[in-house]
């Protein structure tokens, strides 16, 4: 009786020294888990439907404070930063699966827009296309210019649609290789998770190309 007691006694400092250990190594881990979910994170791109912007198996650093702060785990947000503009590179979750996703915001809330062959239309008049030159198309949305892939197609066709209050219209920029809100639907702002910042590791080597 005595040496179990003796035993007890002995073990109990290194319990409560492994606990509070245990207990440190929680509260970090939550705090890391926390500022991925509501500061940045990283992504890594599962489809090439955005090519040549963005490549199948990118990684990419995602700042998602870009539209808000939120409760970490949640889409409540506590305070709403800038809406998503057109142009920008956004990670959402998908409305059919939840899964994460890497397309360009091309409607916003109010726009009426329809894609034709491709190519968007918003307020009726067709977006901007530069085709000059040697090079691959660019499309141009609100002063910005990016690659336009159509090398597979333009992709399916939107009829023309007016976007509701915090709903919007994302596309891949491969648009014949894109499942994107042609066939999802569109997307409520909180889906948003966040504008990609630029990708930092493609093919296993490190770069930095960072994105509009």
């Amino acid at each position: 009786m005595n040496h179990r007691s003796a035993a007890q006694v002995k073990q109990s400092p290194r319990l409560r020294r492994y606990a509070r250990e245990a207990s440190r190594l929680a509260a970090l881990l939550l705090i890391l888990l926390s500022a991925r979910s509501s500061f940045a994170d990283h992504y890594v791109v599962p489809t090439g439907s955005m090519l040549p912007t963005v490549h199948l198996g990118d990684h990419v650093v995602v700042n998602k404070l870009a539209y808000g702060l939120r409760v970490p785990f949640t889409h409540v947000f506590l305070h709403e930063g800038d809406a998503p503009a057109r142009g920008d590179v956004v990670v959402l979750e998908s409305p059919e699966d939840g899964i994460v996703l890497l397309k360009r915001v091309i409607a916003l809330p109010g726009d009426r827009v329809a894609v034709r062959e491709g190519r968007a239309v918003i307020g009726g008049v067709p977006v901007s296309v530069d085709t000059r030159g040697a090079g691959p198309a660019q499309e141009v949305l609100d002063g910005r210019a990016h690659t336009l892939n159509l090398d597979w197609g333009g992709g399916p066709d939107l009829p023309e649609t007016v976007l509701p209050p915090d709903h919007i219209l994302v596309l891949g920029d491969n648009r014949g290789n894109s499942k994107d809100g042609r066939s999802f639907g569109l997307v409520e702002r909180r889906a948003i998770l966040g504008r990609v910042a630029g990708v930092f590791l493609r093919d296993g080597a490190p770069t930095w190309m960072g994105l509009q």
